[in-house]
């Protein structure tokens, strides 16, 4: 059986990280191999963006103690967890998905080592600017701020595929699943 692989997708707020996620679950429908990762955050469902799986501090807390997350982080105030399902999954050969976060990346690269590919989904400051206001779940201050920290991470160089994400969803979208899909064959 062929080792699996864990596709983590990173980038600023506001890139498209989502919604190139959800172009491959469309694209990938019905294929066995691929698991989209379900994370555990502390943000309730109603909140919007990705699906998830809304827990609690007291929950989250209880989950990471009982070992069931593979890692965890917190950023922007809210409590990120990867479950730990997704190591039994790598061992059966799946290829996973997963939204992930770029300040988290040295935790996913303990987890995951070389089973782990990073993908940066990116666009122009102006387009994450009027992508963040069109969600309508930040102030125009956290909106700033979350464009100023958009590039200090160096980002281009902890990505084995970035994706600018500025044009139609399709071809940033194309562009994943091809890149996740040739996986299989390798």
């Amino acid at each position: 059986m062929s080792q699996g692989t864990i596709f983590v997708v990173v980038g600023p707020s506001g890139a498209g990280k989502d919604s190139v996620i959800d172009y491959a679950r469309r694209q990938l429908a019905g294929e066995k191999i691929y698991r989209f990762v379900k994370r555990y955050i502390t943000r309730p469902k109603e909140a919007g963006g990705e699906d998830h799986q809304p827990v609690d501090h007291a929950a989250f807390s209880e989950l990471a103690a009982a070992g069931k997350l593979a890692l965890h982080w917190q950023a922007h105030g809210l409590f990120y967890g990867i479950p730990s399902e997704t190591l039994d999954d790598l061992e059966a050969g799946r290829i996973l998905i997963a939204n992930g976060s770029r300040a988290a990346l040295p935790a996913f690269r303990d987890v995951y080592g070389d089973r782990l590919k990073v993908v940066l989904v990116t666009a122009p400051k102006e387009a994450l600017a009027a992508r963040l206001a069109a969600r309508g779940r930040e102030s125009a201050e956290s909106i700033l701020q979350r464009l100023e920290r958009s590039g200090e991470l160096g980002d281009e160089t902890i990505a084995d595929l970035v994706i600018v994400n500025d044009k139609e969803l399709s071809e940033a979208g194309d562009r994943f699943t091809d890149y996740v899909s040739a996986r299989i064959d390798a």
